[in-house]
């Protein structure tokens, strides 16, 4: 069994770009209500996320796009930055917690050992250095894997993104990275149109980029086969000190934005491989991010399901 922390914060629950709109505050308010009703809260170490400060999200953002965020916050108009992403006053807050819940998550870990789970929002993954896009601000887990190797000294940072969409913001921002080898298996075609599989990163960052794009209805045993056959291995050979995951939910058979087929217990039984490949490669340690995921209830119960398989992780 893992110490396990959960950080979360209630006023990312504040940014609300409108009831139409898929990416609502439901969506963690419907899971943490989950955790509660099934007792999770009580076997979970409960932790208060703070906001990151500036200087750790521009290690992945411009100033610009900093700047816009914020000015929305001090009482600029509600900015739409496309149809899908709208910055609201409250973006700024909820937007530095993700990050920032993120950075203490890592932390925690590598000083102190277990794992971690993020449940915050808005997500991260789409959000490119310059541009805010697909619901996303700023990139929670490029800010992350920064901080690792930036500030903790780590040389190898793997990213693992099962969202049923490509985390583009993610791959670009670690393009040219020898440091931080990112994987995602998506749908494909899909939104955002990237993840090619001949994208394999460039220049120093050559090889360090694996993407594997499916068609829509995979099920279960379609994702727990490409994990073992083609994520695992190249995951050995960089040799991770550290693992983080994109935890989209999208992926489920409920899901209103994707075509997959993964179940609520598909989704422990990738946690369930990440945790072992954590356990061989890097002492346990594993951070988990909320990414996607839109459809209330099959997302709560996939969030229980990942935190059980974190839980049920071995430890060291």
């Amino acid at each position: 069994m893992s110490l396990t922390r959960v950080y979360y914060h209630p006023d990312v629950l504040d940014h609300d770009a409108g009831p139409w709109h898929p990416e609502r505050p439901d969506r963690v308010s419907r899971a943490w209500r989950h955790l509660q009703t099934t007792g999770l809260t009580d076997r979970i170490c409960q932790m208060e996320s703070l906001p990151a400060p500036q200087e750790a999200i521009e290690t992945s953002h411009t100033v610009r796009l900093i700047d816009d965020v914020r000015r929305v916050a001090e009482g600029e108009a509600q900015a739409m930055v496309d149809p899908d992403t709208v910055i609201t006053p409250a973006t700024w807050r909820a937007a530095l917690l993700g990050s920032g819940g993120a950075i203490q998550a890592c932390d925690a870990v590598l000083d102190e050992g277990g794992n971690a789970f993020c449940l915050h929002r808005p997500p991260g993954h789409h959000a490119e250095r310059d541009r805010a896009m697909g619901f996303c601000f700023f990139n929670h887990i490029a800010v992350a894997a920064r901080h690792l190797v930036k500030t903790r000294g780590l040389e190898r940072v793997a990213i693992v993104d099962w969202d049923v969409h490509h985390g583009n913001g993610t791959q670009h921002t670690f393009d040219e990275s020898p440091n931080v080898f990112f994987c995602s298996i998506h749908q494909s075609p899909h939104y955002p149109g990237t993840g090619a599989a001949v994208e394999r990163g460039t220049g120093a960052g050559e090889g360090t980029t694996l993407n594997v794009p499916v068609m829509g209805g995979q099920t279960d045993d379609d994702s727990l086969r490409i994990m073992q056959q083609s994520v695992g291995p190249a995951l050995e050979t960089f040799g991770p000190q550290f693992i983080l995951v994109s935890a989209g939910f999208d992926a489920h058979a409920a899901d209103p934005l994707g075509d997959m087929r993964i179940s609520t217990a598909g989704f422990r039984q990738l946690t369930d491989l990440i945790c072992e490949w954590a356990h061989q490669w890097c002492d346990g340690r594993c951070v988990s991010l909320l990414e996607g995921g839109y459809d209330l209830e099959a997302t709560s119960a996939s969030i229980g399901a990942h935190l059980e398989g974190l839980l049920a992780a071995p430890s060291g």
